[in-house]
């Protein structure tokens, strides 16, 4: 425990993590000190798609070490090159802006938006985003979400931006004017469970933003590089963005994140308006240029889907049984469970920290939810091991 002492003596206490220390990890699997084996239900919040420690991964990355660690994007080196070909070949884009996280890709995003419209109308500044979002923890992410408990004690925040209720169509057009740069929302939330965005609220959202010549910037810094069954969630909701923020599993945990746009929106971008010191670094572009081979494999892109498929027959079984799951969401590999707190005496915490006791990672969502997020490879076998021991850790807590 001298350790966990350490670290809670050293450690700025933005966080309350589970009080184990992690060795190692292998595939899904991790290790604590004490030798104890967990399987991981969390890939790292939806960022080691590929497992932990894979072996292709490892070997690129040790090659690169040998060449090239860092720059700076004053010099130009051929892994970003090579990443960024792959991704606007992959994509609608045309240009990258490689960062270092989804909230820098977010922030890079929204500065993007008013440099192009503010370009032809020097008003055209405002922002939409939508409620129960999550776009990260800068200044400007935290003014995006406008959610109580990201933004106690930061004020004042952000100017300029105009909340909207997320899939509701009704009034949504009274946000949008003349001044209207962008908007910003997920495809799929995830902060309150799992939320596909409605049909009829995307149509909408494009016909306006035609109207208005303002754009639409996707964050995808969750939902991308396969975690819901294509190698961007944006394919499968029938729409195209004009800026899309990414970051998480590009490079299985080494940190990197960029922007994706057009030809139209790079041109108005000047020299110097924006940049970054370890963006796009050579060891963190040839990680994610693998993983971008690796994830585009038709066969593992599938397999998202039947695995899906497999984890909700393992819960919906228990649940038939059982009754107290309230509701269960998934998009791909992105699985919520929604407790109905009528028949479940226990916090969500109270149940993570049993799961860690078991042996089982998983994630919070909010005090009545929790989310599964795996590896893309995780092992039928596992998922089975996994739910029996999320199963029954839920039964012994509510006895």
């Amino acid at each position: 425990m001298a350790n966990i002492n350490d670290y809670n003596k050293n450690i700025i206490p933005f966080y309350r993590p589970a009080n184990f220390i992690v060795d190692r990890a292998k595939g899904s699997f991790v290790w604590d000190k004490n030798n104890k084996k967990y399987i991981d239900f969390t890939a790292g919040i939806a960022v080691t798609n590929l497992g932990h420690n894979n072996k292709d991964l490892v070997k690129v990355l040790n090659d690169q070490a040998k060449q090239l660690w860092h720059l700076s994007p004053l010099y130009i080196n051929q892994p970003a090159i090579d990443l960024s070909k792959k991704l606007c070949n992959k994509t609608f884009a045309d240009r990258v802006y490689f960062c270092n996280s989804g909230a820098e890709s977010v922030e890079s995003a929204i500065k993007i938006a008013r440099k192009y419209t503010s370009s032809f109308h020097k008003k055209k500044s405002e922002i939409i985003s939508f409620s129960s979002s999550f776009h990260g923890r800068t200044m400007t992410s935290i003014s995006l979400a406008k959610s109580k408990h990201l933004t106690e004690g930061f004020a004042p925040l952000l100017k300029g931006i105009r909340q909207h209720k997320y899939n509701k169509v009704g009034d949504l057009k009274k946000h949008f004017s003349e001044n209207t740069s962008a908007v910003i929302l997920e495809l799929v939330q995830w902060h309150d469970g799992i939320i596909k965005a409605d049909k009829k609220f995307l149509t909408e959202i494009k016909r306006l933003s035609k109207k208005y010549k303002s754009l639409i910037i996707i964050d995808e810094v969750q939902s991308g590089i396969g975690r819901t069954g294509t190698f961007f969630a944006y394919e499968q909701f029938n729409i195209k963005p004009d800026i899309l923020c990414f970051a998480k599993g590009i490079a299985n945990g080494f940190p990197i994140g960029g922007v994706l746009t057009t030809e139209k929106i790079s041109k108005k971008m000047s020299y110097g308006s924006h940049g970054t010191t370890f963006g796009g670094g050579p060891i963190a572009c040839a990680i994610g240029s693998k993983v971008v081979d690796l994830i585009s494999k038709k066969k593992l892109l599938g397999d998202v889907f039947k695995k899906e498929k497999f984890f909700l027959e393992k819960i919906n079984e228990f649940n038939e049984k059982y009754e107290c799951f309230e509701d269960v969401k998934s998009a791909g590999l992105w699985i919520s469970i929604h407790f109905n707190k009528n028949l479940t005496p226990f916090s969500v915490d109270e149940l993570i920290a049993k799961c860690h006791s078991n042996g089982l990672m998983i994630l919070k969502a909010n005090e009545t939810s929790v989310r599964f997020s795996p590896s893309l490879i995780i092992e039928n076998d596992l998922i089975v091991k996994g739910m029996k021991i999320f199963h029954d850790t839920v039964l012994s807590l509510l006895k």
